[in-house]
This record gives structure tokens, C-alpha cells and sequence, in this order.
């Protein structure tokens, strides 16, 4: 009897540190070994890829994800489909937590779990935030504390709206509250437990999260704070945030636009979080991948409306590479180490033996070959395992 087993050869290895050059062998879904010259075992089977002038990276962890559609705001026709399983793992994405955003009526936790399963049959490593912009918040038991403690994919509560003028407004006392819920649920489920905020365009900015920290009794690392590079005034915010010790979120799919020239880039706010002073260890980069993009004038109607793409994960992390000059081992931090830590996923965001055998082989441009658990699921750019039911292999 065989076991199933996949080799790549002779690649250049980011754990996300620089390893070198060497084989990467994994065993079902972990990693078994890594090294020089590795032998095939004679009792595995599974396909031998030659990596020879490629590098191979940790696979990637996207924390912030609509993986069961998004959308609705200017009517029911701007609601978005779910993400499919080759969506994400054609952006390199082995890794990914799924939440709902401003609508919590025509969407349910109940629905974005049931997905959540279903990505995790299909291979890849899914898990949830319970909850919606609202708060009271959404759940699928009574409590956000009892489904992070009673529900095996839930790892956090989000993303809660703050600062925005499509969430519920709540008040400092009513966030402090699910703040408390999300750790003490964290804590009795051995989970991370984290409040996952949505930033809007508000003027108070950050002001409710630090109205938390100073009335209750919460540690800073759990809220975590996304969008943060939505304009640069909250930016800067942020970075305040971040040099008192807080995590920061960076929106991948945040782009200056024409029409919404304040935006400031992923790739120009690690630059200016970095160089501000923020821990590059509590910074963390997100694709927003499937939600909806809208845009609002100053009197809050819609004038415009995109989807969330998975593949500006990439697009950030090759950005810091290539247009900063940062090492791999940097630029690999955000998607990688960082996220895994704040998320508090042991058995990702590093290639070595015992972790999960997610990692992604690129010649530093493009996204070539991905292993999700120890799977073949991209070659040669192209996706060879699809969701079930697939009928396109393009990214959106």
C-alpha cells in the first residue's frame, strides 16, 4: 500500500526566512522534510516537480475573505457570488478566514460555515468570523462567545463596523462588550478570539477601539482594526494605533483610483507603517476578496461599484519586492508569520516538518504551481483541482 506524497526539486526556499536551495517533501498533509538530495520514500507515491531557478513560499493566509459573497448596498442586484475553490488558490491562498460584512439579513454565519466546510473538503484551510457589521451582532447560537466556543471553524467575531455610516453605531460600552465576548470565547475555545473592526470613512476614526482599550479590560491584540489604508488621514490614525502596540490590517484591494484619489496602496502604507515606527510583526495584509467595492459621494450614494479580487494578496506582496526592494522574507511577513500569529494558526505560515504542506512556487512574477494539505492544486499557473462545482478556471 502506497501513500500519497508530493516532491518539489531543487527550488529556492523562503520558511518565510531565506533557507536556501532545496527539496521540499510532504507526506498526506503535512511536511515531512527539507533539505538537499531528498530521497523518494519507496512506500510513497505522487508527482515530482522540478523547482530549479524558482522559489517556493509558505502558502498564503488571507484573514479577511467573502468566501460565501458579499455586497447589496445600491440593491439586491450589487449582491456578489461566493468565491470559488480555484479563485483562491490561483492567487496562492492555502489559508483563508471568511466573514460577512454589511449585510447580516439575505446572508448568514450559517451559510459562510457551511462554505467554510465545503472549501476545507475541497482542500484548502478555511475558517470563519461570526458575526456582521451590526451590532447586536449576527450568530448561529446565542452568543458570539458560545459560537467561538461550540463551533469548530470560528475563530473570531467580525467584521463589526466602526466609524461607518452602514453600520449600527454602537456605543463604546456596546463594543467593549463584544470586545469581552470575543476574548473570553477565544480563551474557553483555545482560539484567537479576535474582534475584527471594519474602519469607514467616519471622522472618529479609530477613536471607538481606543475608547475599548482605555474603559475595559481587553488586550490591544484583540481588535484588530482592517482597512486601515482606506485615506490617509486614517492611516495615520492607524499608525498612532499601531506605535501603542496595536495590530493593523492593510486592505490589499485598496487602490488610488480617479475617483477616489485618497486611497493609499498597500504597498505605499507598509512602506509608511514601517518607516512610522509600527512592529512589522503586528502588521497583516488582507484581499477583501469577493466583497464589494462601493463608492460613495458626500452624501452617501452610491456612484460606483467593483468585487474584491484574491489575487492583490500576490499583487501586494510581489510590490514589496519588487518596487521597494525588500528581501522575500519581508514582503512574505504580512501573509505569512504575521497573520498566522495574530490568528493564532499554529501549523501555517512556515515551510518545515510538521507544518500543514501548503506552500506556493513562483519565478517571483507569477503564481506557478500551489500544494494546499499536501494537494496539487495550481500547475503551471493553471489550476488541476477545481470546487465542485466549477465551471470556470479564470480569476475574478
Amino acid at each position: 500500500m502506497t501513500v500519497s506524497a508530493i516532491l518539489f526539486k531543487s527550488g529556492t526556499l523562503y520558511t518565510p526566512e531565506f533557507a536556501g536551495v532545496g527539496d521540499i517533501l510532504a507526506v498526506g498533509d503535512r511536511i515531512v522534510a527539507m533539505g538537499a538530495d531528498l530521497a523518494w520514500p519507496s512506500w510513497a507515491d505522487g508527482p515530482v516537480i522540478d523547482a530549479r531557478g524558482l522559489f517556493i513560499f509558505p502558502g498564503f493566509i488571507d484573514g479577511h475573505v467573502h468566501i460565501a459573497g458579499g455586497g447589496g448596498e445600491g440593491g439586491p442586484q450589487y449582491r456578489t457570488p461566493e468565491l470559488t475553490l480555484s479563485q483562491l488558490t490561483q492567487a496562492g491562498i492555502t489559508t483563508v478566514v471568511g466573514l460577512l460584512g454589511t449585510d447580516g439579513t439575505t446572508r448568514s454565519v450559517q451559510g459562510l460555515l457551511a462554505k467554510a466546510r465545503a472549501l476545507t473538503i475541497e482542500g484548502i484551510n478555511a475558517w470563519i468570523f461570526t458575526g456582521a457589521y451590526q451590532v447586536p451582532t449576527r450568530t448561529i447560537t446565542d452568543s458570539a462567545r458560545n459560537d467561538l466556543i461550540l463551533i469548530d471553524r470560528v475563530i473570531g467575531v467580525g467584521e463589526i463596523a466602526v466609524s461607518d455610516h452602514r453600520g449600527s453605531h454602537p456605543s463604546d460600552r456596546e463594543l467593549a462588550q463584544l470586545a469581552g465576548e470575543a476574548r473570553v470565547g477565544g480563551l474557553l475555545g483555545g482560539k484567537a478570539g479576535v474582534l475584527h473592526c471594519h474602519i469607514g470613512d467616519g471622522p472618529r476614526r479609530l477613536q471607538p477601539l481606543r475608547a475599548v482599550i482605555e474603559s475595559a479590560d481587553v488586550p490591544m491584540e484583540t481588535i484588530v482594526p482592517t482597512h486601515v489604508n482606506r485615506h490617509r488621514e486614517l492611516l495615520d490614525d492607524a499608525v498612532a494605533w499601531g506605535r501603542q502596540g496595536g495590530l493593523l490590517d492593510i486592505t490589499t484591494g485598496i487602490m488610488p483610483e480617479p475617483d477616489d484619489p485618497t486611497a493609499v496602496g498597500p504597498v505605499a502604507a507598509a512602506q509608511l507603517v514601517r518607516d512610522a515606527g509600527v512592529l512589522w510583526s503586528h502588521v497583516t495584509f488582507s484581499s477583501d476578496a469577493g466583497g464589494s467595492a462601493p463608492l460613495f459621494n458626500d452624501r452617501g450614494q452610491l456612484i460606483k461599484m467593483g468585487v474584491g479580487s484574491p489575487l492583490t494578496l500576490w499583487q501586494a506582496v510581489r510590490g514589496l519586492h519588487q518596487d521597494l526592494g525588500w528581501e522575500w522574507s519581508e514582503a512574505l511577513g504580512p501573509v505569512t508569520r504575521h497573520a498566522a500569529s495574530m490568528l493564532r494558526l499554529p501549523d501555517v505560515g512556515f515551510l518545515g516538518p510538521g507544518a500543514r504542506a501548503d506552500w506556493v512556487m513562483t519565478d517571483g512574477t507569477r503564481i506557478l504551481s500551489v500544494v494546499a494539505g499536501g494537494r496539487l492544486m495550481v500547475h503551471e499557473g493553471r489550476p488541476v483541482r477545481r470546487g465542485t462545482f466549477e465551471t470556470r478556471d479564470e480569476l475574478s
